[in-house]
């Protein structure tokens, strides 16, 4: 299938690689999965054979037509022409398994970081220095703004790094495949997560704000940024802050 150079999507070549990526999810037979940028198929069509339900979603018209050829042979497939960013999302229990354009990475989260309906699990394939952000848990490298956010209502890790090879067009960057677990018990409760969300924001963007959190009293030294604290630690610091 050829790309459009408007969109920064690289699709996976062989469905052999979508069965074994699989494989590492936890996604369940019984339950609908969205595939969001299904581009021809590829991803939708193995996952009909796996769980009861697929929403493959596809905004770009020529491609739609494509896709309909394709997964016309599976009648427990939909198909949604449009941005998943306007999609509303099921009110039952789903999953997200997909191959994201790059560009739409971070609007796609934040989505799934706000809304009231979040899916049980999520697995993406992302960019490498992106998804390391996402990573909350792990402090041996430098955590985003968003990852701080999504890790108080999601549990997340990097399952499998990907080779270049395994797309076309050929990435320039690094890949890996995301899980995404949804907390059955938020690390911050949703009454609260808006005045976490500001605090979040406030802190990372303004460092004289960061400066005056209890540090020392979370056992963080001075010297660390807000992208260097681990999860824990960063819920503590907002747990303190009666103000927000």
């Amino acid at each position: 299938m050829k790309r459009l150079h408007t969109h920064s999507q690289h699709f996976i070549r062989r469905p052999a690689l979508v069965k074994e990526l699989i494989g590492h999810s936890k996604l369940k037979k019984h339950e609908t999965v969205i595939d969001i940028g299904a581009g021809s198929g590829v991803i939708s069509s193995v996952l009909a054979t796996r769980v009861k339900q697929v929403v493959a979603v596809e905004v770009e018209s020529r491609t739609v037509e494509i896709l309909k050829k394709n997964l016309q042979a599976f009648d427990n497939v939909s198909i949604y022409e449009g941005n998943f960013l306007d999609m509303e999302l099921p009110h039952e229990p789903y999953s997200i398994f997909a191959n994201i354009p790059f560009h739409l990475s971070s609007p796609i989260i934040r989505r799934l970081i706000e809304t009231n309906q979040p899916p049980r699990t999520a697995y993406f394939i992302l960019q490498k220095q992106f998804a390391k952000k996402l990573v909350a848990s792990d402090i041996t490298h430098f955590t985003g703004q968003l990852g701080m956010l999504l890790g108080a209502r999601y549990e997340v890790k990097v399952r499998k790094p990907l080779r270049k090879t395994d797309f076309w067009p050929h990435p320039a960057v690094d890949t890996v495949f995301l899980e995404m677990i949804c907390r059955e018990t938020p690390l911050v409760q949703a009454s609260r997560f808006e005045a976490y969300e500001k605090f979040t924001v406030e802190c990372f963007s303004d460092p004289t704000i960061y400066r005056k959190l209890p540090l020392a009293e979370a056992g963080v030294s001075a010297e660390k940024k807000p992208s260097q604290l681990s999860l824990e630690q960063w819920v503590h610091l907002f747990k303190t802050q009666t103000h927000y």
